[in-house]
């Protein structure tokens, strides 16, 4: 069956943290509830306005809340930001502590001014995430360690401290242009699509990872999709009020350096602008939405992002509980595919 996750908000600063991190474990008590059976959680530093808590420690307190068939995913981290052998041994902590439910979601990072923070040359963060991996993977897999690389270099180290799944907890490397495509192909367990991609632009990226893990001799299975929905009474209801709580994030996005949707008109054509990638309407809109996406793509599991920073607990709450009556069963009857077939390559008429 095509599984369900939940992707899990930023929030304003005037909420505290306190206060956020109950409304998280509420939200996530919630989504349980309802059916859904992965949890993910992205990444950002000195965010401004807006707020993130850090994945590894909230995670783990979370694990210990969720059920023992719930996963638990960091989706994303921003892995050029930390030295390789820190982040090793993180994700290899965080594995042990949810006993073995972790899935380890990692990313370029797309912010110039987080690299200054950390000081981290913005410039060499694609040659730092790729050898990061690289090194990660001996130090989860190996009892002594030699690596001579570009930026960083151990000889003759012995690893302390090993994940519980073997050879190492699934990699799922997140990606907006091709080139990171390629490295999920190249280095990944599965390509996390962002929400914005159309559906034929899914099925040129799942191509591209498909080709690649056939270089690598590796099977490809179902692959993480990522989609932003919104459920109402009507299909216009439903515009109206996610434009409302998704508009300003969207704009803010494209303020922070995020280009994926360079090419549209947020501020005065929003509805247009989403309309090839946000799952929005009826209950039976967005049953059918989904189900087409899952049919026609190999997709598991499937993360839905129902919360937003303008809305608050109790709202996020009921939009889960509505999805978990109208979404997930739906979605859980469905068996995933592994095969991408041609029609799904196809761009509705008018696209590009």
């Amino acid at each position: 069956m095509v599984q369900v996750g939940l992707l899990l908000s930023d929030v304003p600063k005037s909420v505290t943290p306190a206060r956020q991190f109950a409304d998280v474990r509420r939200i996530v008590a919630a989504a349980q509830e309802s059916g859904f059976r992965y949890i993910a959680i992205g990444q950002h530093f000195l965010y401004g306005e807006l707020r993130w808590l850090q994945p590894v420690p909230l995670l783990a307190r979370l694990a210990a809340d969720v059920d023992p068939d719930v996963r638990l995913v960091t989706q994303i981290m921003i892995a050029p930001l930390y030295h390789p052998v820190l982040l090793a041994e993180e994700i290899a902590t965080l594995d042990v502590v949810t006993e073995g439910r972790l899935i380890f979601g990692a990313g370029l990072g797309y912010r110039p001014e987080e690299f200054d923070y950390l000081d981290v040359p913005y410039k060499q963060r694609a040659g730092r995430f790729d050898e990061s991996l690289e090194l990660m993977k001996k130090l989860w897999t190996q009892e002594t360690v030699n690596h001579q690389g570009r930026y960083w270099t151990l000889e003759d180290v012995h690893p302390h401290l090993f994940p519980v799944q073997q050879p190492h907890p699934p990699i799922w490397i997140g990606a907006h242009a091709i080139p990171g495509v390629r490295r999920a192909a190249k280095y990944g367990d599965a390509y996390a699509c962002p929400p914005e991609a159309p559906k034929h632009e899914v099925a040129k990226r799942y191509a591209v990872v498909r080709d690649g893990f056939a270089e690598r001799g590796k099977e490809f299975t179902p692959q993480p999709l990522r989609r932003n929905c919104l459920i109402a009474d009507s299909r216009e209801q439903a515009m109206v009020e996610y434009a409302r709580v998704a508009q300003g994030r969207y704009l803010t996005y494209a303020k922070k350096g995020l280009d994926v949707m360079a090419d549209t008109d947020l501020e005065n054509e929003f509805a247009k602008a989403v309309s090839g990638h946000a799952v929005i309407g009826t209950p039976e809109d967005v049953v059918n939405q989904l189900t087409d996406l899952v049919t026609t793509l190999p997709v598991d599991p499937l993360l839905i992002r129902p919360q937003w920073p303008t809305m608050d607990g109790d709202e996020t709450i009921a939009a889960i509980r509505r999805f978990g009556k109208e979404v997930v069963p739906a979605m859980n009857a469905i068996t995933p595919r592994t095969d991408i077939p041609e029609e799904s390559f196809r761009a509705p008429e008018g696209a590009e």
